[in-house]
């Protein structure tokens, strides 16, 4: 059969048994969509994509039913999947780099003779090991405390808070008592032990009654929602009050307002063409907005967070954390990154943005929306 292929030819291609095949198709993972002349099943090329796409979450540790959540996700397509697969194994590898050195020190310590405590070896292995991950993969979104400020004083009073879009779990108050809802296998996965308990669940469809929560928060999230007007009207269905971190495309010329979109990535104008108005979001909600300023040594990587740090854009690992490099594309981003670091060789960039140098933090259209 033309461009399509057996189940045992794929098999054995893929390293895993025709009975792994059969369990896949039984449980509607990976449907074979069509048949040889004698009856067998065979693979389209459609088909083996996605079958690589679940091999490639499974060896990464996820089970069944969350390949199935990242595999069947309608807004990803196969370039986005391969940059998330990508991102992962970069993270591994960066642990596993940071778990060798550890283990590394230890060997040279030992045959030196010298004396390993089981503290020494715990921490090694836990709180020194993520250390050394965070230097090397700096752009892992932390919670940045004077943003966090900010949020955790809009929450008000509130015991209970429902954290939308809530990824990780950044910018999550210790202190009350918060539920996360994150539609993303991938994101939920990634939270830490003992954060907020978490459901699988998008911000359009909530599944609470009303009223349901003190507040709700959502950080840094409503950008990447199908329906973000809908996210917006569901917060404020289930909590009597709304917090909300976003961005202004309101102002003319927003896109100036940042020298890396206004200089180098243009584009980034086109990644929020359909974004909803700051206006619009805040008459859904009945929220004021308040301007969220940078600091210049922002712990969270977010976009604009290296804004008084350039040479970090030119970092692959630093880019990786921020979802507009995806969105503008590969070449985008090399002719970014490309003319950056000519600017920054030559001089031109500081000669065009030497104002930034003596700022302590920025308005680079942050908005908190308080309602």
């Amino acid at each position: 059969m033309e461009d399509h292929w057996t189940v045992g030819h794929v098999a054995g291609l893929a390293g895993v048994s025709v009975r792994t095949l059969h369990h896949y198709d039984e449980i509607g993972l990976v449907r074979p969509s069509a048949r040889t002349s004698a009856g067998y099943r065979a693979y389209s090329a459609a088909d083996v994509e996605r079958l690589r796409e679940v091999l490639a979450y499974r060896r990464l540790g996820f089970g069944l039913r969350e390949v199935a959540e990242l595999a069947g996700d309608p807004s990803t397509d196969a370039v986005a999947h391969l940059r998330r697969l990508r991102g992962l194994l970069l993270e591994r590898r960066d642990r596993a780099d940071a778990m060798v050195a550890a283990i590394d020190r230890e060997l040279e310590a030992r045959a030196k003779g010298l004396k390993v405590t089981p503290e020494e070896q715990l921490e090694v292995l836990g709180a020194r090991l993520y250390d050394a991950i965070g230097g090397a993969y700096t752009a892992t979104r932390r919670t940045d405390p004077r943003i966090a400020a900010q949020i955790w004083d809009a929450l008000g009073d509130a015991g209970t808070v429902l954290n939308v879009g809530a990824g990780t779990g950044s910018y999550e108050p210790a202190d009350r008592d918060v539920t996360a809802a994150e539609p993303s296998a991938v994101m939920r996965a990634q939270r830490p032990a003992g954060s907020a308990p978490c459901v699988a669940a998008a911000a359009e469809n909530l599944p609470f009654e009303d009223q349901s929560f003190d507040a709700a928060m959502a950080v840094s999230t409503v950008h990447h929602w199908g329906d973000p007007m809908a996210g917006l009207r569901e917060m404020r269905r289930v909590a009597r009050r709304v917090v909300v971190l976003t961005f202004d495309t309101d102002e003319p010329g927003w896109q100036d307002r940042f020298w890396l979109t206004r200089d180098y990535l243009p584009e980034f104008a086109g990644v929020l063409a359909e974004f909803p108005s700051l206006a619009g979001m805040a008459g859904a909600i009945g929220a004021r907005a308040e301007p969220v300023p940078i600091p210049w040594d922002c712990a969270d990587g977010l976009f604009e967070a290296y804004w008084r740090r350039p040479g970090a854009y030119l970092e692959d690992h630093v880019r990786r954390a921020m979802s507009v490099w995806t969105k503008v594309g590969p070449r985008a981003e090399r002719r970014a990154v490309r003319s950056l670091g000519e600017d920054l060789g030559s001089g031109r960039w500081a000669e065009r943005n030497g104002d930034f140098a003596g700022l302590d933090a920025a308005d680079l259209g942050l908005r908190l929306l308080v309602a």
